[in-house]
C-alpha cells in the first residue's frame, strides 16, 4: 500500500477504535523479570507474603511502567508476519504525550490492550500516527494504564 493510500485509509479511522488484543495473564514471574531489569525491587511488586497483610491490594502488583511495556507485544506490534498496517516495513515508538496509571494490576489479573487512533500525519517519509492505549483489566471500571503513543511508519 502507498503512503498515501494508507494516510487516507487512516485519516478515515481517526476518533475509532482500531485494535482490541486478546487477553494476557499477569504472572509473578512476569513481574519478577521486569524487576530484575529495572532494579525496582519494590516490595509491593515482588513480596507476595507482605502484600498479602500490607498492601491495600491484598496480592502484589505489576509495576506501572511493566504494564506500559506491555504496548508493543499487546498491540501486535513485534509479529513481523502480521505488520499493524499493509505495506508498513517498520514501526518505530516515537513518544508518549500522555502517561497514567489509574489503577493498579494486581499479579493473576487479566489485561488487554484496547487501541483508538487519534490522529495521523505526514513526517519525513512517513507516516506518524498517534493513538491512545487502553490496558483494560479484567473485571474492573477502571485501566491499569492510558497512554497517547506516537509512532513512525516506514513503508
Amino acid at each position: 500500500m502507498a503512503l498515501a493510500d494508507a494516510k487516507a485509509d487512516l485519516e478515515a479511522k481517526i476518533g475509532q477504535e482500531i485494535f482490541v488484543s486478546d487477553w494476557l495473564t499477569i504472572t509473578q514471574d512476569m513481574v519478577n523479570a521486569f524487576a530484575a531489569a529495572t532494579r525496582d525491587y519494590q516490595w509491593i511488586h515482588v513480596n507476595p507474603e507482605r502484600a498479602k497483610t500490607e498492601s491495600p491490594y491484598r496480592a502484589t502488583i505489576a509495576h506501572g511502567y511493566f504494564t506500559l511495556s506491555l504496548y508493543p507485544y499487546l498491540r501486535d506490534m513485534v509479529n513481523e508476519s502480521k505488520p499493524m498496517f499493509p505495506g508498513v516495513r517498520s514501526t518505530i515508538n516515537y513518544g508518549i504525550n500522555k502517561l497514567r496509571f489509574p489503577n493498579a494490576v494486581a499479579v493473576g489479573s487479566r489485561i488487554r490492550a484496547r487501541c483508538k487512533l487519534l490522529g495521523v500525519e505526514d513526517v519525513k517519509n512517513s507516516l506518524q500516527i498517534t493513538e491512545e492505549f487502553t490496558a483494560e483489566i479484567d473485571g474492573q471500571s477502571r485501566p491499569g494504564c492510558v497512554a497517547e503513543c506516537v509512532m513512525r511508519l516506514y513503508f
